[in-house]
């Protein structure tokens, strides 16, 4: 196994499908036969029940990790997707801003507790709540680079230009090597003049760093997580799992470019 790649999937603005994101991707890329974490760091705990765990009946999380109270080996779960692992939550993760203040190093906890574990993977990608806050910026600190899903809307362009902003700031202070890995594009409508237009205008403004893979808006995409199955095991034959394969595909011909 090759150097692991450690991924943030974040974005401060809700509902442009960072978790649909991290939940699709992290199972395609597990389809492909590649070993596959990802790390629930959001305490709405989407990701923990769109991949088939009850999050409301799990003991340890990814909290108990925040607080040093647990390693990354005891919490770990096996999910619905051969090769795919998670590290869940749940809301008792919003209590960890508050226990944390005043706490040394507490911006380096979570890149800490995955270090002994680390190499047992190929990826691991962490689902960030869609704010900035301490757990973010832990998730940020972690990562190597940051894969910004973008909803294909009007206000699409003012999000991602704040998270910019805090990326710069992770990067200056506390992790030097922080990269972007990519823009990607979701809840992409071709019939509209506007979607075609805010792919135009983030094409022109960052390049190389968006994917070619869009996602579509997808009706199969929106009924997975009620199944707690993602879109490969639920519907692998919709655009929906297309889509997400292919940009799994993208994510690992990065790895050897």
């Amino acid at each position: 196994m090759g150097r692991v790649r450690i991924i943030a999937v974040a974005n401060q603005k809700g509902g442009v499908g960072k978790t649909t994101t991290s939940i699709n991707l992290s199972a395609c890329l597990a389809e492909a036969g590649k070993k596959v974490l990802v790390i629930d760091a959001d305490p709405q705990g989407n990701t923990t029940s769109g991949l088939g765990l009850d999050k409301n009946d799990i003991e340890d999380t990814i909290y108990n990790i925040m607080l040093g109270e647990k390693t990354v080996a005891e919490v770990t779960k096996e999910t619905c997707v051969e090769g795919l692992y998670i590290l869940p939550s749940n809301i008792s993760l919003t209590g960890a801003e508050i226990e944390l203040i005043g706490k040394e190093e507490r911006e380096f906890i979570l890149k800490t507790a995955i270090e002994d574990v680390k190499d047992n993977y190929d990826f691991i990608l962490i689902d960030c709540p869609p704010s900035l806050n301490i757990i973010t910026i832990n998730a940020l600190t972690a990562s190597d680079t940051v894969l910004v899903p973008i909803q294909c809307e009007y206000f699409a362009l003012e999000g991602l230009e704040q998270l910019l902003h805090t990326i710069g700031l992770v990067r200056d202070r506390l992790n030097p090597s922080l990269d972007i890995e990519g823009i990607v594009f979701t809840m992409f409508d071709a019939r509209t003049n506007l979607s075609l237009q805010v792919v135009e205008e983030v094409k022109r403004s960052l390049g190389n760093n968006v994917y070619r893979s869009i996602i579509p808006r997808n009706v199969r995409l929106g009924e997975a997580p009620s199944h707690g199955l993602p879109i490969n095991l639920y519907d692998g034959k919709s655009k929906g799992a297309e889509s997400y394969r292919l940009l799994a595909d993208e994510v690992i011909e990065k790895e050897w470019s």
